[in-house]
């Protein structure tokens, strides 16, 4: 078993103790720490059979846009109603055989979250945001996940991109936020993340490494205690986030050891492609593999998944494609064989979530039947867009709180924060009426208010 020297342990340390934990050492946006870490410390994992709402939502965005005429399909009676009869184009061909638990919605618009290479924190919060600039307030993948039954990690982000960034940033946040500037952070590295969730029922290396980190993080944790005191009492506040931050961290670990029985019946199989993959999609593939099994055991009950990780990047030549990030933006979506590709593959990843969960008995029937997917770009339509169409895909219906099997076009007089009204209601937060938006922002650009009616039964 290799011996890592203390050089070795605190570079391994920083490099996978995920985002959270980075974002305290590293200073930046230190009170996105403790926002992080206080979800992830909480005790628990979901039972099976849990009632009063949805169970989970799992959120999944494509960067470059998505361009409506992609998910249209053909043979409809009219512009709105069942899927029944319908054809579905080739991107999205994949999720024929589940037509009765989708819902294509188009004509919603995020014109005021000013996208143009990405919306950033907007795309999911529903409000301006930019390149750089920090979150303005929490988005609807952290609501939700305050609503659902408690878990050790509440929420999960999860983001893909080229190989060569990834391994340069296993963690970056530029799209979900716990409030106002505190990003959550998305794991791109899956060794990193895989020692994150499973390190103490690891072997070899990664339970070496594991070990030591534990260790590390309970030393960096006394010793930053004794520093406090020195301090004036301006700055011990915010140090004592950066204390806090290592407390939750080791917290949580105490209660993933304490679970490691019921987490080995999930952990997947660690292969070549972790340490060695041939193309960032054997990284996409494993990530996907990491996310699906914290939704399985309980782990966490709000995954959130990122192709391109919420920016104008990201590859797929595992896929055959040789073009990339921006380039891959500048094209036409509709139609093209390049696009319907990656689209496609989107799609399948879609689908491994829904047969896996399927796959699990829950209460009277299974994990999907209490799922939600809801799949959209973070970049409305196209890369260089104004967000005045903004498609949104939703899958499943847990507690039979949403419509399904059907096509909706609406006007385009709504905003995208009136399905995310609708998602807290249906997942059982009283009728939201606004969601992260203003009585002034919405005479501007919202032509009614609360849940869309077209998505909840």
């Amino acid at each position: 078993m290799k011996e890592l020297t203390r050089r070795e342990s605190l570079k391994t340390l920083i490099g996978s103790l995920g985002a959270a934990a980075k974002t305290s050492l590293f200073g930046a946006g230190v009170g996105a720490s403790s926002g992080l870490l206080a979800q992830l410390a909480q005790a628990g994992v979901a039972q099976p059979g849990s009632i009063g709402g949805p169970k989970r939502v799992v959120f999944f965005l494509q960067n470059q846009g998505f361009d409506p005429r992609t998910c249209l399909p053909t043979k409809m009676a009219g512009n709105n109603g069942s899927l029944a009869g319908a054809v579905l184009p080739k991107p999205i061909q994949a999720l024929d055989p589940f037509k009765d638990k989708l819902h294509i919605i188009t004509g919603l618009h995020g014109k005021h979250t000013s996208p143009t290479h990405s919306a950033f924190f907007g795309a999911l919060g529903g409000y301006r945001s930019g390149d750089g600039m920090l979150p303005s307030g929490s988005t609807i993948d952290h609501d939700l996940s305050q609503l659902m039954p408690t878990s050790l990690l509440p929420h999960l982000c999860i983001g893909m991109d080229s190989l060569e960034a990834m391994k340069a940033k296993p963690t970056v946040a530029r799209l979900s936020a716990s409030g106002a500037g505190k990003p959550i952070f998305m794991h791109s590295n899956p060794e990193h993340l895989y020692k994150h969730l499973y390190g103490g029922i690891a072997t070899g290396d990664l339970r070496t490494q594991h070990d030591v980190q534990t260790a590390l993080l309970g030393n960096i944790h006394q010793i930053a205690q004794g520093n406090a005191e020195a301090l004036p009492s301006g700055d011990r506040e915010r140090y004592n986030q950066f204390i806090n931050g290592f407390e939750d961290m080791n917290t949580l670990r105490d209660k993933l050891a304490s679970a490691e029985d019921h987490l080995r019946k999930f952990a997947p199989t660690v292969d070549s492609r972790y340490r060695a993959p041939e193309s960032e999609t054997d990284w996409h593939d494993v990530l996907l593999d990491l996310g699906i099994s914290t939704l399985k055991s309980g782990t966490t009950n709000v995954l959130t998944m990122a192709s391109g990780r919420g920016q104008i990047f990201g590859s797929y030549t595992g896929l055959g494609i040789q073009q990339r990030g921006h380039n891959l933006g500048h094209m036409q979506q509709y139609r093209n064989p390049i696009w319907d590709k990656i689209r496609a593959y989107n799609m399948e990843m879609l689908v491994k979530v829904i047969e896996e969960l399927e796959s699990v008995p829950e209460g009277s029937g299974t994990m999907m039947d209490n799922t939600l997917i809801v799949y959209t770009s973070n970049n409305a339509d196209k890369q260089h867009t104004t967000g005045k169409t903004w498609p949104m895909m939703l899958i499943g219906n847990p507690g039979g709180a949403f419509k399904t099997g059907r096509l909706t076009k609406l006007d385009g007089s709504r905003p995208i924060n009136s399905l995310y009204a609708s998602l807290m209601t249906g997942c059982g937060k009283n009728t939201v009426e606004r969601y992260n938006m203003s009585e002034s922002l919405a005479g501007k650009f919202d032509a009614s208010s609360g849940p869309l009616r077209e998505v909840l039964a």
